[in-house]
């Protein structure tokens, strides 16, 4: 049975609550805005401020230009340092160009980098998963290159050698699935059984709210649209999880365009979601095509209330002014 065929009545959508900007991503996008304000065009972002397609189209529209090296920015120029870190070499590069930084790093990140410092420091082996080449992995992996290896995930683990099995501390990208993150723990405790914990969790509130939501629907679905980009980690993450968790089939876009409309045929229930770096206006050009053929029904599946918030970068904070108020004598 076509989809067309499908009375409008049984067809419906759930919508994955929480979805879209975590806090680092609507920090590091302000950040950027701010700085387009305070300083005017051109700025210049090391890499995509955060793995959005459209969010890096409309900045570049408003003069911000993106760079891979730090090379490539004129000596004096403004820099902005992405919502994935970097590490200290890079700093050193763009001290060296006498460069003026702002760090959009998103927190969470910049909490496993200290981590890093603070276990090789001790002199241990730390085994950091997550996907070697990824930008936040090589600014945390960058923090102590002489201590780190990348484990990519369980097929890695064979491959590991630490020099004192009861010095290892495992670390993890922030935007990694919780369950493949935990497979490949498993794994590594399996071959070194004094592996330590971080002190708190690295794989970020954020994506684990919105895989925790995509596991809740994906049993109810025949389709699950994540909205987001090829290169953010976190949304393709969600269409794993989708999978996984039961959905008969999940697809990324980054827009509604891009929605093949024989993924339709023959769907009842279409289960939407967006990765953290995504702006909600995506979601809703989805929801818009959806209600066009015949998906108007909208059903919240809520697993959790998002209240964090991160403050700017120190040097776009609002100037705190002094309401002094004179006596008369």
């Amino acid at each position: 049975m076509s989809a067309s065929v499908i009375p409008a009545g049984e067809k419906r959508v759930l919508l994955a609550e929480p979805r879209g900007y975590c806090a680092g991503v609507d920090r590091a996008v302000e950040t950027v805005e701010r700085a387009l304000k305070k300083h005017g065009a051109p700025i210049y972002v090391r890499k995509e401020i955060v793995h959005n397609r459209h969010v890096v189209d409309t900045l570049m529209e408003q003069g911000v230009i993106f760079v891979d090296e730090t090379d490539e920015v004129p000596e004096g120029s403004l820099l902005v340092f992405s919502a994935h870190g970097v590490s200290p070499a890079v700093r050193d590069a763009a001290d060296n160009r006498h460069l003026h930084t702002i760090d959009a790093t998103c927190p969470l990140v910049t909490k496993v980098h200290q981590e890093a410092k603070r276990f090789a420091r001790d002199d241990f082996d730390i085994l950091l998963i997550g996907h070697d080449g990824h930008e936040e992995v090589e600014g945390t992996a960058g923090e102590a290159p002489d201590h780190v290896q990348v484990v990519n995930g369980p097929e890695d683990v064979d491959k590991v050698t630490v020099r004192d099995e009861s010095k290892v501390i495992w670390l993890s990208q922030t935007t990694l699935s919780v369950d493949e993150t935990m497979l490949t723990v498993r794994k590594l405790r399996e071959r070194f059984p004094d592996l330590q914990d971080p002190p708190s969790d690295d794989i970020c509130y954020a994506t684990q709210n919105r895989q925790v939501a995509v596991k809740e629907m994906a049993p109810r679905c025949d389709l699950v649209i994540v909205v987001g980009s090829e290169n953010s980690s976190n949304s393709v993450r969600l269409v794993e999880v989708a999978l996984q968790a039961g959905a008969k089939a999940s697809h990324l876009v980054d827009y509604a365009n891009e929605i093949d409309l024989a993924w339709l045929e023959g769907v009842r229930t279409v289960g939407l979601t967006s990765g953290a770096s995504v702006p909600e206006i995506l979601v809703r050009g989805v929801l818009d095509l959806l209600s066009e053929h015949g998906y108007a029904d909208v059903e919240p599946v809520k697993t959790a209330q998002e209240t964090l918030v991160f403050s700017l970068p120190r040097e776009l904070r609002p100037s705190r002014v002094l309401n002094l108020t004179v006596k008369p004598s």
